[in-house]
């Protein structure tokens, strides 16, 4: 069943890349916080790396000006993540979260299936705002397209 606006996040741990991996839970992340998060099939696939990273990376302070902080989210590990957020220059405070084992997607009921194309099970492209944890807005992408869950649609739902 697919998360839909009005529900909680469910609980999920993933990975982030500190000092070593690190696990950080979705309590960590949204508890008491507003967060929009984004997530995309594969850190350095081609819209993700063109469009959907560099979009949240170029509109990082407006998100930030409405109190906002800004997650980004693949079903890839910790280690890819970091050295994709280096390759895009993702400012500090943008959250990479690994999802690898595709826990919160599937939690979420987001995730696809894209063994076809080599890459098992990944995450649809989507984009969510949660208030304190609860979901106040969510856009999930046809396949194929990238519209709904851009920064710039995210910050206008948020207007």
């Amino acid at each position: 069943m697919t998360i839909q606006v009005g529900d909680r996040i469910p609980s999920a741990t993933l990975n982030v890349l500190k000092d070593g991996v690190q696990a950080i839970t979705t309590d960590e992340i949204f508890n008491g916080r507003k967060v929009v998060l984004f997530s995309v099939p594969g850190a350095f696939t081609p819209t993700c790396s063109a469009k959907h990273l560099p979009g949240y990376v170029e509109k990082f302070g407006a998100f930030k000006d409405k109190g906002v902080e800004v997650a980004c989210m693949a079903v890839n590990d910790a280690f890819v993540m970091k050295a994709w957020a280096k390759d895009q220059n993702v400012p500090e405070d943008l959250m990479m979260l690994a999802d690898g084992n595709a826990n919160l997607a599937r939690a979420l009921g987001l995730e696809m299936d894209a063994t076809a194309f080599g890459m098992g099970l990944r995450s649809k492209r989507f984009a969510l705002y949660a208030d304190d944890g609860v979901v106040k807005a969510l856009q999930v992408e046809a396949p194929g397209e990238f519209k709904v869950s851009s920064a710039d649609a995210m910050l206008e739902s948020l207007a």
